[in-house]
């Protein structure tokens, strides 16, 4: 392997890494508020979580990092703000959107810090004058690409964290033991393929998920009493 080719693999399994503090940590990805309405067990989480990257993140978070990469990769603002636009429109639920805010801004801010660089800092003054609200995927697919990971690295390395994620909200929430979520995460590999081929290749007009029942358990989420995560 070459020299830039471990820089790329490098800094796409720090940006990767449930260590790396984006505030993944905080969302179950929906998964508690199937736990509370008890709509998910150890059997059936697989299947959710598959569900979710095929026609959840996929189609919608994992597009917009593809898409926000190339547009940072070429300097194009326009399809920047586009991207992100279309993409917060696409968040049904308050908290959906409060979140992908919250860990956006709170990516961008270290990014910066860590990586540096043109496209970032111009995304940042994008911030400042409203013009974007700051959405977790664009501030990722900007990131990577800061960080010179190539655009398909970059949407594989960022579904794998998402995946991570889910498994360590249901660690959390007693669904599973530390044994079951490496074998799900592995089992989620080709799933985490196959999302990502289909994100590198779809247009902004097909930005977009669609899972309702994540959306109802989100409103469901949202009124609940007592939260162990932001989503």
């Amino acid at each position: 392997m070459t020299t830039n080719g471990t820089r790329e693999l490098l800094a796409s399994l720090q940006l990767a890494d449930s260590a790396f503090p984006s505030g993944f940590y905080t969302l179950s990805h929906g998964l508690e508020g199937f736990a509370q309405a008890k709509a998910v067990d150890a059997d059936s989480l697989p299947a959710l979580l598959e569900d979710l990257l095929r026609h959840g993140i996929g189609p919608s978070d994992a597009t917009a990092l593809a898409l926000a990469h190339r547009a940072a990769s070429a300097g194009d603002t326009d399809l920047l703000v586009a991207v992100e636009q279309r993409l917060f429109a696409s968040k049904l639920s308050g908290e959906q959107r409060v979140a992908s805010t919250r860990t956006g801004r709170q990516l961008l801010d270290l990014a910066r810090e860590v990586y540096g660089g043109t496209a970032l800092d111009e995304y940042a003054r994008l911030l400042a004058a409203r013009r974007v609200p700051g959405c977790q995927p664009v501030v990722a697919g900007i990131a990577y690409a800061a960080a010179g990971v190539a655009t398909e690295r970059a949407v594989v390395s960022d579904l794998f964290a998402v995946a991570a994620s889910f498994v360590g909200a249901a660690l959390r929430l007693r669904l599973t033991d530390h044994r079951v979520a490496q074998v799900l995460l592995h089992r989620a590999g080709p799933v985490i393929e196959e999302v990502a081929a289909d994100a590198l290749v779809r247009d902004l007009a097909d930005l977009g998920g669609c899972v309702p029942m994540v959306d109802v358990m989100a409103g469901r989420h949202e009124r609940a009493e007592a939260r162990l995560f932001a989503t």
